[in-house]
């Protein structure tokens, strides 16, 4: 059995020094983990396994910490995926870069799931360009492209997209 856990607190708040051994003494065993920053707050994102009583557990000592803490967590108990399912797809990184405006995430994003094209990662960050004085966005996604969608259509389809949106985009298979 699997549980999703978020994690979101102030940067002051060192909340996954608890969480991790909190895991531990369930006897539940981590299979993904993330954490970041974002301004003031902290934010983690955890994939835990173990078995219903070890996970119930995990449940309640993660209730008692929130709140300790006064961090909000948010647990959830995802479905297995179907290993047959995902040999329908190919993993794509695409890259995005572009003057910052509120709607470009919102756009690529669309345009993605328009085409049943997963999302499996986003990451975004803006900042001052060198040599110009505007703020320009830059994204990373991960993709899983159906095996069934012509990949030069896609290209072709995304490219005329990002020129009318006067953004500069790198699609490519990812490389393991």
């Amino acid at each position: 059995m699997q549980l999703s856990i978020t994690a979101l607190g102030s940067n002051q708040i060192n909340f996954i020094v608890e969480i991790l051994p909190a895991i531990r003494d369930c006897n539940c065993s981590i299979l993904e983990i993330r954490s970041s920053r974002l301004g003031k707050s902290a934010a983690a994102y955890l994939l835990v396994q173990g078995n219903w009583n070890q996970i119930a557990k995990l449940e309640t000592t993660l209730d008692n910490i929130q709140k300790r803490l006064d961090i909000k967590l948010h647990l959830l108990r995802p479905e297995q995926k179907d290993k047959e399912k995902e040999k329908d797809y190919l993993p794509y990184s695409l890259e995005t870069i572009s003057l910052d405006r509120d709607n470009v995430i919102e756009s690529i994003t669309s345009f993605l799931f328009d085409r049943d094209i997963g999302i499996e990662e986003i990451s975004g960050s803006s900042y001052q360009a060198a040599y110009i004085q505007s703020t320009v966005f830059s994204t990373k996604f991960i993709i899983l492209v159906p095996s069934q969608l012509s990949l030069l259509n896609l290209r072709e389809e995304f490219l005329d997209f990002c020129d009318q949106l006067n953004i500069d985009a790198i699609l490519e298979p990812v490389k393991r």
